[in-house]
């Protein structure tokens, strides 16, 4: 009789490890793809820091390329004061525009040594229209255009003076800075004013209309502006 073979018994653990090492693994994948997509949008959010790091340069370039004022070397003055008193200074005469449309027609007078004694600057606005933070007011004067406001510039030693036109657009202001009081000073820019004519109005008709009609209400000028004492009609405290 032939003995029979015995058969090895399956171990008992069998069915339960299979389970447990498919969860081990679909846990180690799954913490492996949040891993990665974790890792992904660090490397987005350091290209994109980059990129806009970049741009930061471009950022400033525009701004610092924005329209500016430049001298019109080929555009014919529209401009004249004829200062009679000051014609012994150096005078100069520049045009600064604007791409958007202004320009300024800006009038000098320096002394021997090339300082500064009198400005005056006329402003006509375009789409770039730039608001004036004026000094403090010290009073009024009259002139052919009407009332012009006078400021206090610095320590005193100059005179500042403001005149806004409605229509046509239109901003005087300048500065006197010789005489040897304030009245002095006054009656220097009432002159400069009065004095101020219109040489080339081109295609403006509204600041043709504007100096025809000062020219109406001119005050005749003939004291020394620079060193006279003269006092011109004022309104309010100097």
């Amino acid at each position: 009789m032939q003995p029979s073979r015995a058969v090895p018994a399956a171990p008992h653990y069998t069915g339960g490890f299979l389970p447990v090492l498919k969860s081990v693994a679909d846990e180690l994948c799954a913490t492996l793809a949040r891993l990665i997509a974790y890792l992904c949008t660090l490397a987005l959010l350091f290209i994109l820091g980059v990129y806009l790091w970049d741009q930061l340069p471009d950022m400033h370039s525009d701004a610092s390329s924005r329209p500016e004022w430049t001298v019109a070397t080929r555009s014919t003055p529209a401009f004249a004061s004829n200062q009679y008193d000051l014609s012994y200074e150096t005078r100069s005469y520049r045009i600064l525009r604007h791409p958007e449309g202004g320009r300024r027609d800006v009038l000098r007078w320096n002394v021997a040594n090339g300082q500064p004694i009198a400005e005056l600057k006329i402003y006509r606005p375009g789409a770039e229209f730039e608001q004036l933070t004026a000094p403090d007011r010290t009073g009024m004067i009259d002139s052919k255009f009407g009332p012009v406001t006078l400021l206090h510039l610095g320590d005193g030693a100059c005179l500042g003076f403001l005149k806004t036109v409605e229509q046509p657009a239109l901003r005087i202001s300048g500065y006197v800075c010789q005489g040897e009081t304030l009245p002095a000073r006054s009656a220097a820019i009432a002159c400069m004013l009065n004095r101020l004519s219109l040489v080339a109005a081109g295609n403006d008709a509204k600041l043709a209309e504007l100096f025809a009609r000062a020219e109406l209400k001119r005050a005749d000028c003939r004291t020394d502006w620079v060193s006279g004492a003269g006092k011109p009609s004022l309104r309010g405290a100097i």
